[in-house]
């Protein structure tokens, strides 16, 4: 269904890119009225906001006066998505400062409102910004992390405006959330792993599994959207960036083991959709192993991987969620259960997996086994909508709010 949806952008380089998220948002049907600060419009011409989005566009509080817009356009809006905000709009919205038409909209704004900061780094590190950051999470605004890339001139480091196509599916997901379900991650840092990990066996070859990465990137999107700090360990996957996560790659289970706990110390929940190998090879050959003439397969010997999921269930802090995965060929609720207990989890996602099944699709179907006994089975749908319905089940878990 259209919505209506403020685009407010604040006075950084990166303003170009908003509109490419423009186009993302009018092409999806939703009518998109831009609010520019002074300083944005420095860098992106009233021209091209009006021509993206079709309508015009408004910049200050003493054009249309008769119409009230520093009141009327927050209260009218389903939706509003600053990009890029800067360091100075962070802090004018977390003090409710109202200067100009965009702060008297976030101030009279009374839906989701998702923030994309974009920044130099030291700006983004800096104690003002971050007490402003956690401020607003604490009241429900989705401040979704910048992404770590090239800045403004020579400089490189985390303050990047993420991808325009990832902060639309940011926006996306929280409009359809709607005022009516708020950001109960709001304050939470959680922890998604992702992917399959890979075991070199020489320095062209691996132990690897067929896990695409697609319903760990599903949890960590869904956690952004509802306001969660997210860190979210990436073991080889070809998928883009998801807006608003701390993202860590690794590449073998004693990789994926490592950030995992060091993540997990500080965590309110901790969700491994990561497929780790159980095996990896006793001795790594430095060279490429060869074929023997006379046809005979090398014999490779394996020896296990450590257990992350079990280690967090027995060290994990007082009051974490853990969810676990059991992803199984045959008799799927029954080891499914019997995984639950060993790993000292709160929940298992049980997947029934095959070559036509979870791995690589867009959907999926589970069956969720809660420590309490509780049995919640979900039909086949988007690993999105799956993910939610589990959050869900864990925002249930979780203590209240200190």
């Amino acid at each position: 269904m259209p919505a209506e949806i403020v685009l407010g952008v604040g006075g950084g380089i990166a303003a170009y890119k908003a509109c490419e998220l423009l186009r993302l948002l009018t092409e999806s049907g939703h009518r998109v009225r831009v609010v520019p600060t002074a300083s944005a419009l420095r860098f992106v011409g009233a021209p091209t906001w009006a021509a993206l989005s079709g309508r015009p566009v408004a910049d200050d509080v003493w054009s249309d006066v008769h119409e009230v817009p520093h009141v009327r356009l927050g209260q009218h809006a389903d939706l509003v998505v600053v990009a890029p905000a800067t360091a100075d709009l962070l802090a004018k919205a977390a003090h409710g400062l109202a200067d100009d038409l965009l702060t008297n909209t976030l101030l009279t704004a009374r839906c989701p409102v998702v923030l994309a900061p974009a920044m130099h780094t030291e700006m983004w590190e800096h104690p003002a910004t971050v007490a402003n950051v956690a401020t607003l999470r604490s009241r429900g605004v989705r401040v979704i992390e910048p992404a770590v890339g090239r800045l403004t001139g020579q400089d490189s480091g985390k303050g990047r405006l993420p991808d325009p196509a990832e902060i639309f599916a940011v926006a996306r997901r929280a409009l359809a959330r709607g005022v009516a379900a708020p950001a109960d991650l709001a304050g939470r840092h959680v922890v998604v792993t992702a992917g399959g990990t890979r075991e070199p066996l020489d320095p062209v070859r691996f132990l690897g599994n067929r896990s695409s990465g697609k319903q760990g990137y599903a949890f960590a999107r869904a956690a952004v959207a509802r306001g969660a700090r997210v860190t979210l360990v990436s073991a080889n996957v070809a998928l883009a960036d998801p807006a608003g996560v701390d993202l860590v790659r690794v590449g073998t289970t004693d990789e994926l083991r490592t950030a995992t706990l060091a993540a997990a110390a500080d965590a309110d929940a901790v969700v491994m959709a990561a497929a780790p190998a159980d095996f990896r090879p006793a001795h790594y050959a430095t060279g490429k192993i060869k074929k023997s003439d006379d046809g005979v397969a090398p014999t490779i010997e394996l020896v296990t991987n450590p257990d992350i999921a079990a280690e967090l269930g027995r060290h994990r802090r007082s009051g974490q969620v853990l969810v676990v995965f059991a992803a199984e060929t045959d008799d799927a609720e029954t080891n499914g259960r019997a995984k639950l207990a060993r790993k000292r989890a709160d929940l298992i996602v049980v997947n029934e997996v095959g070559v036509d099944k979870v791995f690589g699709a867009e959907t999926n179907a589970a069956t969720v086994i809660g420590a309490d006994g509780a049995v919640h089975r979900f039909a086949e749908q988007p690993k999105e909508a799956l993910a939610d319905a589990v959050w869900d089940l864990v925002v249930a878990r979780l203590d209240p709010p200190s």
